[in-house]
């Protein structure tokens, strides 16, 4: 829908414009996509992945969309290496291709496809504190000017995208990222208090009405692994209707 013109998503499509015009051009970019789920981390190590069209009942042209970057498979390996020398199992994939939660918000970001990429799975048991400790493993790819990206969403109910908004669903909507953000951006918690915030998120007031299930939230959790600090800066935009944030380490 970004990529189609949707105007739903147009604030959207300016903050990653503007995220990418911000930030230094990374060497490559991990993406950690909620659309890709197994039992350990896994890694695209191909050197040019295909796309995986990984949706439904959209324009012809949806499928149509092009991403040619290349991979990265030197940077795999790497991802790969700091998992394991951190006791977390993972292993490579050199057949799979890239999910829309890659080309999609880097179709956007950086149109000429010219940076490298790979894509790492979620977990599929979506512990939380699981996914902050894949994050910790990487957190030395920052020397290397490697981009990790969370492709999520701070509000995913697919329900309430398309049903009308009660004064409870938006008091809902709002509590939670009023929370997040506090969360993400509060130099006042120590980093144990942050990650457990984080780990309980589910005890929030209004978290299962934004995430139903919790796979778009949890890339998040992974890039704050990585930072394992107050947030530098974020973003509070409107999808659909409804309030959902950016955040950049």
């Amino acid at each position: 829908m970004p990529l189609l013109g949707d105007p739903g998503h147009r604030e959207m499509v300016a903050c990653l414009q503007q995220i990418a015009s911000q930030i230094p051009r990374p060497a490559a970019i991990l993406m950690v996509s909620a659309h890709w789920e197994e039992n350990l981390p896994t890694i695209t190590a191909g050197e040019h992945p295909s796309l995986i069209y990984d949706y439904y009942g959209f324009p012809e042209e949806s499928y149509q969309i092009q991403y040619p970057c290349p991979g990265d498979p030197s940077l795999a390996k790497e991802v790969e290496r700091l998992l394991k020398q951190n006791d977390i199992e993972a292993r490579l994939d050199e057949t799979r291709g890239f999910d829309h939660g890659m080309f999609v918000p880097l179709k956007i970001m950086y149109p000429e496809a010219d940076v490298p990429c790979v894509q790492m799975s979620l977990v599929n048991t979506l512990d939380p504190l699981q996914h902050i400790k894949t994050g910790q493993a990487l957190q030395s790819l920052h020397q290397q000017n490697v981009l990790v990206v969370g492709s999520g969403f701070s509000f995913h109910n697919l329900d309430a995208f398309f049903s009308a908004s009660t004064p409870e669903s938006e008091k809902m909507n709002r509590s939670f990222e009023d929370w997040l953000v506090e969360t993400c951006c509060s130099p006042d918690y120590s980093e144990a208090e942050r990650m457990q915030r984080l780990t309980g998120w589910a005890d929030v007031y209004g978290a299962r009405f934004c995430h139903p299930r919790e796979e778009h939230l949890l890339p998040l959790h992974v890039c704050y692994g990585v930072a394992q600090a107050p947030c530098r800066d974020y973003y509070e935009i409107n999808i659909l209707n409804k309030k959902a944030s950016m955040f950049l380490w």
